[in-house]
């Protein structure tokens, strides 16, 4: 099963040569989701060779421009394509002012039905639970209302070991008991105890993205034990000032959420403008926490 994530963005406030703003795509079970969605996200999504009509849930974080101003031309494109399947939308409440005013004034009805989703961004909760994933709500500290999100794969169906139970004779239309982990009691009355026959599936992983925030313990309770940790770090060190006037966090900050916490890798992204190349940031939130890559366009990274 797949469970991995494409950066799209990686920039902040500003596009720079080669970065654009904040967007990630999850593929988990080949069911799409895309996470915030900037200037220039449907671009990144043609560029790398990723389909927008896949895309059935999006994640908007807050409403700064950087993570959401792509958002109306994406759910044009989706329109003029001929979408007709629902999209569901999670995100502040005036996310849905903000698009309804633009669909009136440019006169578009969309021929799919967007659901909205609105997020509390004083509350952690679960937002969204199907056959592949839950989604819930991270709160984070901004200058205004933002919270993260957390994707933890559904638990698997135990495996069955096929040479076993073919040396019973067990009909295979019993497979799916045994999957679902119950006992087997056979025709002739023999019991197979489902543990001698089958093997626990893989603990299910966790991916938690942190949009922008103050470094902030509150948090941390949300996002422990993660898989993987995505981790705004706008700023190096040396610009704590900035990071704190500005409500975001530092690549020496986020090393250290990703420490606190227990996590088994760290992404880094969100990089101001005034960094033209990133390993500073690289190395600075290395000397913390050695599993530290760089959330760069283009690359996808397996939970």
């Amino acid at each position: 099963m797949k469970f991995e994530v494409t950066i799209l963005g990686s920039s902040s406030a500003t596009p720079v040569h080669n970065r654009n703003p904040t967007a990630q795509l999850l593929n988990c079970n080949e069911k799409f989701y895309l996470i915030d969605c900037a200037e220039g996200t449907q671009q990144q999504l043609i560029k790398f060779g990723l389909k927008a009509a896949k895309i059935d849930y999006i994640f908007i974080s807050h409403l700064h421009g950087d993570h959401y101003f792509g958002l109306i031309g994406l759910l044009s494109t989706m329109h003029l394509n001929g979408r007709i399947k629902p999209l569901h939308l999670f995100g502040p409440a005036a996310i849905q002012e903000i698009l309804e005013l633009q669909f009136k004034h440019s006169d578009t009805t969309l021929k799919y039905e967007l659901i909205y989703h609105v997020t509390n961004p004083a509350e952690a909760e679960v937002i969204l639970v199907n056959q592949d994933v839950t989604v819930e709500t991270i709160i984070l500290n901004h200058r205004i209302p933002c919270t993260g999100f957390k994707f933890t794969e559904k638990k698997r169906l135990r495996k069955l070991i096929v040479s076993k139970l073919e040396e019973q004779n067990v009909a295979i239309e019993l497979y799916p008991l045994l999957k679902r982990g119950l006992d087997l009691t056979l025709p002739n009355g023999t019991v197979l105890k489902n543990e001698a026959y089958t093997t626990d599936s893989a603990t299910p992983k966790t991916y938690a993205y942190c949009s922008d925030t103050l470094f902030d313990e509150s948090y941390f309770a949300s996002i422990s034990n993660c898989d993987t940790l995505y981790h705004e770090a706008t700023f190096l060190h040396d610009m704590l000032d900035r990071a704190n006037e500005t409500h975001h966090t530092t690549a020496l900050q986020a090393a250290q959420v990703a420490q606190a916490v227990g996590a088994k890798n760290l992404l880094i992204g969100h990089f101001s403008s005034r960094y033209k190349t990133l390993n500073e940031l690289l190395e600075e939130a290395q000397s913390v926490f050695e599993n530290t890559s760089l959330a760069v366009e283009g690359t996808t990274f397996q939970i």
